[in-house]
């Protein structure tokens, strides 16, 4: 079974309320699975995920977080099967060409900065700007053209609008032209799917490119944005303090508020002009 027979709704009865009277009827839910990584046929981690570019998604999640430092160092993911030889839909093994030395310090490292949500900004911002290049110079978008943004994810967030409860990441060229989207029940999930399809296409970093998520811009996802190289990061909500903070030592354009015509730069502005090629007064 490969990823587009997979299915990301489920038909759920539900009572619904309207108007002070309810009814049974059948709504529309986003699927949430577990997802177990494998390395080398030893468990690794563990995500909840919606099905769906399974691949993509973990090859994004070891790249964004520092675990492989290109594409080639993935050489294979495949689905691991079960005693009648059936490939099981939730976990896949992924094989890597990197020594086991230099992997044992990968892991040792970036777990540490990873899972440890206690460690001071300042530690977290300094290990992430050590193993990530600063976003290139040379990229720029019209303010008029990155206020369509919002409005074209949106249009094309079918899960979404399916069932109310999946998060976005898009991908756009500085003309504003679409180049994939992927939907998740994580947003971290989204962003590192799109990741994935960029480096299955060879094209990071990211440095022509603007990254546009549903919901809130967390440390996380600048995180993950900055390691692929993306100029531009925007949300349709706000950012973090500490977004913010690691997105200015990155090199990052950040964008929040995104929708309904306006928005808000919170670092390197230069990125967004007044018309093509010319900074705001």
């Amino acid at each position: 079974m490969g990823d587009s027979d997979r299915n990301r709704t489920l038909a759920r009865e539900a009572r619904r309320w309207r108007g002070g009277v309810s009814d049974r009827g059948t709504e529309i839910v986003a699927v949430e699975e577990p997802l177990e990584i494998r390395l080398g046929g030893r468990r690794f981690t563990l995500t909840m995920r919606t099905p769906g570019h399974d691949e993509e998604l973990v090859a994004g999640f070891l790249f964004a977080e520092g675990f492989v430092r290109v594409a080639d160092e993935i050489g294979e993911i495949r689905r691991v099967r079960d005693h009648a030889g059936r490939p099981e839909p939730n976990i896949v093994d992924v094989i890597l060409r990197v020594a086991a030395e230099d992997l044992r310090e990968r892991l040792q490292r970036n777990f540490t900065v990873t899972s440890s949500c206690g460690l001071c900004g300042k530690t977290s911002i300094d290990s992430i700007r050590r193993r990530i290049e600063r976003a290139a110079d040379g990229f720029s978008i019209s303010a008029r053209l990155l206020a369509e943004l919002a409005g074209k994810m949106r249009a094309r967030q079918a899960l979404f609008n399916e069932t109310g409860a999946a998060h976005a990441a898009a991908l756009f060229d500085p003309a504003g032209i679409l180049q994939a989207l992927r939907e998740d029940i994580g947003r971290h999930n989204a962003v590192d799917k799109i990741v994935g399809w960029a480096m299955g296409r060879g094209l990071l970093p990211l440095s022509q490119s603007v990254l546009m998520v549903s919901g809130r811009l967390s440390f996380e996802i600048v995180q993950k944005a900055a390691a692929a190289g993306v100029a531009l990061v925007a949300a349709v909500s706000a950012p973090s303090s500490l977004a913010i903070e690691l997105a200015d030592e990155a090199g990052t354009t950040l964008v929040g508020f995104l929708r309904n015509g306006a928005f808000n730069v919170y670092s390197h502005p230069e990125r967004v002009t007044a018309e093509r090629g010319h900074p705001p007064t």
